[in-house]
């Protein structure tokens, strides 16, 4: 898809953004290894939420990484990304413990049913002797559990303890997560709001993330992998000396900042860019404040960044982070999390660093047109996952309008259907299809989508009409 008034140029400056959460990363890995293979020139990369980890691997010329079959996509802990907390589910699991101990008596009714018909059939059926054994064996199952002291001692005790644990889980749960956060702010509101705390536990796909990010650092070495903040600035290190080599690129990745109530955009540019980027606004103190400069003392925060991109607002607990003491928020730890709508931020980023021309990637399918509209999924999760996937698209729409009068040219890579929502790790039923659908086919419907709509109608028709 083209929006603007020129082709594509290999001559001009290009941005790729990469947007979108959760399973969008597999997505993006299938568009960057097309545009891999077919050697299309990008100097910098920009991206929000799964995109950041795509972007800062893709930086480093590790981008074969992320599609190849030891990456992260294809990494087995990555099916288990974006899971209930560990505490809802044993909650969950001992709230159906106590309620099947409390209803015992009607199974107990349901069970006699059941053997008093099927004693009925073996009395009809001439088997005397199997009809009075079942009943002997009701008449057992009877004794045993309203005989003292079953039912009317060991059941309500029973219940009670499995109510007691899932409020013992709750309080360790929460104490855990007041911890994680590394805050001693004061919490205001009643203690309960902490036990419920949120829904989804973003723990992975971070660390499988951070270790794909670990290992294109590391190179051939097996040192164990570090501190998150030593990460960052290895990271930092190899990127920077490599600036101008084949593979590696710039890079622009983007969070919010709940405590700031700003966007707060991490950037690791070339010289040049560098200097655009930092350049003082009329507005210049907030612009100091939604800046992170990575090259410089801030580079322990690249890993941070990856982390707090992988939490959604609401959905999973967000992510904190230590801003340097010399810096414009002076040793503040605040709390970020991912935004849908960070594209367009991003997009006025780019034509800050001198981008000219833009290609958008997103997992997002167009927007419904009429008697398009399917069944509505009922389990919580994955009605969250339609939320955020309609945010992005209606966000996308958006940042495609901006960046058709911001840049010469804007190509726009998305699927024409995706039944994959955001927390659809182990893929999805698609009913237009009527099949199951994968992680795998995801990433090689990015490839496809790729060629199909930018690499070989502009790119590969681009190069022909120079040879002419």
């Amino acid at each position: 898809m083209i929006v603007g008034d020129t082709a594509y140029s290999p001559h001009l400056r290009t941005g790729v953004v990469l947007t979108g959460s959760g399973t969008a990363g597999a997505y993006q890995a299938g568009v960057l290894r097309a545009l891999a293979e077919a050697g299309v020139k990008v100097d910098v990369l920009a991206a929000h939420g799964a995109g950041v980890a795509s972007a800062l691997c893709g930086a480093v010329d590790g981008g074969a990484s992320l599609w190849g079959p030891s990456g992260p996509w294809t990494d087995k802990r990555v099916r288990h990304a974006y899971r209930w907390r560990p505490a809802l589910r044993t909650g969950g699991w001992g709230l159906l413990a106590a309620a099947a101990l409390l209803l015992s008596p009607l199974l107990v009714l349901v069970f006699a049913a059941v053997v008093y018909g099927a004693s009925v059939v073996a009395a009809l059926v001439s088997w005397a002797g199997m009809s009075a054994r079942l009943v002997e064996v009701y008449r057992r199952a009877i004794e045993i559990l309203f005989n003292p002291p079953v039912l009317p001692t060991i059941m309500p005790r029973a219940v009670v303890l499995a109510l007691g644990v899932i409020l013992a889980v709750l309080v360790v749960a929460a104490v855990r997560a007041v911890r994680q956060e590394r805050s001693r702010r004061q919490l205001r509101g009643a203690f309960w709001w902490r036990l419920v705390g949120a829904p989804l536990d973003a723990t992975e796909p971070g660390t499988t993330m951070v270790d794909a990010l670990w290992r294109l650092v590391r190179g051939a070495s097996n040192e164990p992998r570090p501190a998150a903040a030593e990460i960052g600035r290895r990271y930092i290190d190899l990127l920077a000396d490599n600036f101008g080599q084949p593979g590696f690129r710039e890079v622009l990745v983007g969070v919010h900042d709940l405590d700031a109530r700003r966007d707060l955009i991490g950037a690791a540019l070339a010289p040049p860019a560098r200097a655009a980027f930092e350049a003082r606004r009329p507005d210049g103190e907030a612009r100091e404040a939604e800046i992170v400069d990575l090259t410089g003392p801030t580079r322990s925060l690249v890993v941070d960044f990856l982390l707090g991109a992988q939490r959604l607002p609401l959905v999973s607990a967000p992510q904190p982070i230590q801003f340097p003491a010399e810096g414009f928020w002076r040793g503040e730890r605040h709390f970020v999390c991912d935004r849908p709508e960070l594209t367009l931020r991003l997009i006025e980023e780019l034509v800050t660093v001198g981008v000219e021309q833009v290609i958008i990637v997103s997992p997002a399918a167009p927007p419904a047109v009429p008697h398009a509209m399917r069944a509505r999924p009922i389990d919580l999760r994955a009605r969250m996952g339609e939320v955020v996937r309609s945010i992005e698209t209606s966000a996308l729409e958006d940042a495609r309008a901006v960046a058709a009068r911001r840049f010469s040219t804007t190509f726009v890579v998305r699927p024409d259907h995706n039944p994959i929502g955001p927390f659809d790790l182990r893929g999805t039923y698609d009913e237009s299809s009527d099949r199951q659908r994968s992680l795998a086919e995801l990433m090689q419907q990015g490839y496809d989508d790729a060629y199909r709509q930018f690499i070989e109608p502009v790119v590969a028709a681009g190069e022909r009409l120079a040879t002419i």
